[in-house]
């Protein structure tokens, strides 16, 4: 469980000391690896590492420490690295539980997160935040929180199932466990003097905790107005440039390595080809899938990518350990092999592949060969958190057809344009035909149906638009995941199967959903909250699998569309997006029409 609170150092000081000097046996010792030092570099060989009350009690030669009761790990042939630590995720995009998520994360070496549950607490408020919270304490993967800054994301734009104001903020930063201030995304909001982000920002900086950052603009005035209000880091750098500019100015870069946004290739290069000191820059994930989880890893895989684009192993190990930590203040426990510091630690048979062999958390072993080997606690959700999808009423394909303004058999309309692999959107415009007064969508264009549905209060409100970039051919999509503020968003070639697609996931309690000619092709329930699946890992990343062909079945050929797809109505990553209360023009926070006017 997350010990930090419960145990602190000077409580077992005088044991770990007596352990050092030889007066006392430890718990565990790993003998003979090669440590991975992530102070000075260096990887030094034929170390042996004691270990008692969940601490490290000494490193380097320790047969002194060994007495009858001691296990002892022969570690020769491996390195012994810190566990790693993920500085900004949302567990919500795992679609998993926090206990599921952690089953999935621990086995492949990160024994710490940092989550932001932003997406849960723009449906239950402080109370779906509490939840997984409390959940993450009491799990062998060390869960930290960060209390959402922006719910709603914006307020003028969209409609979402709760609000978190700056009395939220104070009262979460006293929770044991929280290391910060959720991402502000909100950077307008920053810049320009918003009460309820200044608030927000100075309660955190008073309680000597992190303010953690989202600036994806490039202006650099903003961006100097931003740090000087006190935000202190940023993940949505997506070049060379951006990084250098940032670093140069003291914020704490987050390189971003997610399933969609894969950012390591580009911006690593302001360590690899600018030689930057990396002190002040970690490896974070951002949003990662289930499959990635299991396919290809967690943090290890995003260490794995800093390497093999040129970083040195030590140093990218570096970046998601005791980076991290010192980020976050954490570093007198956490992120590093020292005396005194939690004993969480991997034994890894090569750097370049970042596969442990044996996971210890709190100076136990957790996982060894892949395979966990200690029980996890089952947290229960309460009723409550099953019936957050409210609709006013079952919809019907009329609900999702767009009347033109003008007696026209043309009109000209804004589109969404998508962006393969981006979280960002362009704005678009497209000519539609028009029948019987409806503007109709047009495969042949690739603009298909677009809308979001309010699903938090039940009043019925449908916004309707267009979308491009996704080269949808049939039927339609939907889901609950939809950013920030998580109202039910529905696209397709038809209004049949748009309504179909919404109906079944509100039967379900939410999640996602592909349907075609009238038949649910593939659907992964989350009715928790409408973002979590209530099913182990490895039965969601097969129901993820199934809903990745169903996209394809319907013509989609992006990589991972429904992550694009729930990211179209996030508000506050430019240029344009959908929101529940209609077309949200992003570069100047402002609502458009989706009808332009006629075309002769």
């Amino acid at each position: 469980m997350t010990t930090i609170q419960r145990q602190p150092r000077y409580e077992v000081s005088d044991r770990l000391g007596r352990i050092a000097l030889g007066q006392e046996p430890a718990e565990l010792v790993i003998k003979n690896g090669t440590l991975v030092n992530v102070f000075t570099g260096e990887l030094q060989e034929g170390i042996d590492i004691a270990i008692a009350a969940g601490r490290i009690a000494y490193i380097g030669q320790a047969d002194h420490t060994i007495g009858d009761g001691t296990k002892v790990i022969e570690a020769r042939g491996r390195y012994i690295t810190p566990g790693l630590l993920d500085g900004h995720m949302h567990v919500e995009s795992t679609m998993l539980t926090v206990t599921e998520f952690a089953k999935a994360a621990l086995v492949t070496g990160t024994t710490g997160v940092f989550m932001d549950p932003h997406e849960i607490a723009n449906v239950f408020g402080m109370e779906g935040v509490r939840w997984m919270h409390e959940e993450g304490r009491e799990l062998p993967l060390k869960v930290f929180t960060t209390i959402p800054s922006c719910v709603p994301a914006t307020f003028d734009l969209e409609d979402a199932g709760a609000q978190l104001g700056v009395s939220d903020i104070e009262e979460g930063l006293t929770w044991p466990g929280v290391a910060g201030l959720g991402e502000v995304m909100n950077f307008p909001g920053v810049v320009y003097g918003d009460p309820t982000m200044k608030g927000e920002i100075e309660a955190t900086i008073r309680a000597g905790k992190a303010v953690t950052g989202h600036f994806p603009a490039e202006d650099d005035r903003m961006l100097q107005a931003y740090l000087a209000a006190g935000v202190s880091s940023d993940h949505e750098t997506v070049t060379r440039e951006q990084a250098l500019a940032k670093v140069r100015l003291g914020l704490h870069l987050m390189i971003r390595e997610g399933s969609a946004w894969q950012d390591v290739k580009e911006v690593i290069k302001v360590v690899t080809e600018d030689k930057v000191r990396t002190d002040n820059i970690s490896l974070v994930t951002d949003d990662v899938y289930p499959q990635t989880l299991l396919r290809l890893g967690h943090m290890n895989h995003v260490v794995r990518r800093a390497i093999e684009e040129g970083v040195e192993p030590v140093t990218a190990i570096q970046m998601a350990t005791v980076n991290v930590a010192r980020y976050f203040g954490l570093d007198g426990d956490l992120g590093s092999i020292s005396p005194g510091k939690i004993a969480d630690m991997l034994l890894i048979d090569d750097l370049n592949s970042m596969v442990p062999s044996i996971v210890i958390t709190d100076g136990e072993v957790v996982a060894e060969a892949g395979q966990l080997i200690k029980p996890f606690p089952v947290y229960e959700y309460p009723e409550k958190a099953f019936s957050s999808v409210r609709l006013q009423r079952a919809l019907t394909a009329a609900d999702f057809r767009l009347l033109s303004q003008y007696e026209t058999h043309q009109t000209k309309v804004n589109v969404v344009r998508v962006i393969e692999n981006s979280a960002r959107t362009a704005k678009h415009t497209a000519v539609l035909p028009v029948k019987e007064g409806v503007i109709q969508p047009d495969v042949s264009q690739d603009v298909i149906q677009l809308a979001c549905i309010e699903r938090h209060q039940g009043t019925g409100q449908i916004s309707l638009g267009f979308a491009t970039g996704f080269q949808l051919k049939h039927g339609a999509v939907a889901s609950t995941v939809a950013h920030d503020s998580h109202n039910l968003l529905v696209m397709g070639a038809n209004t049949e199967d748009m309504a179909l697609a919404a109906n079944e996931l509100a039967a379900c309690g939410g999640g996602m959903i592909a349907v075609r000619d009238g038949k649910v092709l593939a659907k992964v329930a989350m009715p928790i909250a409408g973002l979590l699946a209530d099913r182990p890992v490895e039965t969601v990343a097969e129901e993820v699998a199934a809903l990745e062909d169903a996209w394809r079945e319907l013509g989609c050929p992006i990589h991972a569309p429904f992550m694009t797809f729930s990211l179209i109505a996030l508000p506050v990553i430019p240029e344009i997006r959908i929101t529940n209360r209609g077309l949200a023009d992003v570069t100047e926070f402002k609502l458009i029409e989706t009808e332009i006017g006629p075309v002769s």
